[in-house]
């Protein structure tokens, strides 16, 4: 008779357990309704960029003096530079900067690294195309303007959610890292 009591007692405690965690899981989808999706959809409406996004590389051709620390920075050599050498002037003379953005990684280290700050990082990330061999971006297409989400009027732009949690929630100076 022991046995069945203490059956009937283990039964008991384990519905309750059951019912708390179906009743914890349901507040947790309560609480959910009143949140914002997290998925946009993407042709229709595209989301801001954060500050420092590693797109596409920006390249001017008037500042760069072929000194090839972005090469030499590359974790993969990527960037192809022809230059020559002047020498009435003693100067490098640059001929052709090339970047496959096929086999880029996106890691900055040319933009960061730069002596005359020729490259900078865009907000562009839509370098998607049918042929491999459009993406081997020469200085004429590197130095093309970055086309700006913001200002594109036939697209609803996002701001993250977690960027203005993080902006509306950290005081001016603060340098503690949000949840």
């Amino acid at each position: 008779m022991f046995p069945m009591v203490t059956g009937f007692i283990n039964y008991g405690q384990q519905t309750i357990r059951a019912a708390r965690y179906i009743g914890q899981s349901f507040m947790i989808t309560l609480s959910h309704v009143n949140r914002l999706p997290v998925t946009i959809q993407y042709p229709y409406e595209k989301s801001i960029t954060s500050e420092r996004f590693r797109g596409r590389i920006h390249f001017e051709f008037d500042k760069c003096i072929a000194c090839e620390v972005c090469v030499r920075v590359c974790p993969i050599d990527l960037p192809v530079v022809h230059w020559r050498l002047e020498t009435d002037i003693r100067k490098k003379r640059l001929l052709n900067y090339s970047i496959d953005f096929g086999v880029c990684i996106f890691c900055g280290n040319c933009v960061e690294y730069c002596p005359t700050n020729c490259l900078s990082m865009t907000e562009e990330y839509e370098l998607s195309t049918y042929d491999r061999h459009e993406l081997n971006y020469n200085q004429i297409a590197l130095g093309r303007l970055p086309m700006s989400v913001i200002g594109d009027s036939t697209i609803r732009t996002i701001i993250n959610s977690a960027q203005t949690k993080i902006s509306t929630n950290k005081p001016l100076g603060s340098r503690t890292i949000p949840n």
